[in-house]
């Protein structure tokens, strides 16, 4: 799950929790919206701990010429 789509997994449960009035039976909107703007900010932790895992980067080491390495090419 990328990054947008926790996004909009909190923005559906914000709006299901605080801008709705619906009454549904057997269903309470505001858990549900809950439980998706725990899993969307669940889901970004993850996504960002896992991106910034990945973008560490270990420059190249330069390889050593010697003189005699040198001496030999020429």
């Amino acid at each position: 799950m990328g990054l947008g789509a926790c996004i909009i997994l909190i923005a559906i449960g914000a709006i299901l929790t605080f801008a709705t009035d619906w009454e549904l039976d057997g269903v309470d909107l505001d858990l549900v919206g809950l439980i998706l703007m725990a899993v969307g900010i669940i889901g970004t932790a993850v996504y960002t701990s896992i991106l910034r895992r990945r973008r560490v980067v270990v420059p190249p080491v330069a390889p050593t010429v010697t003189d005699e390495e040198r001496r030999d090419l020429h």
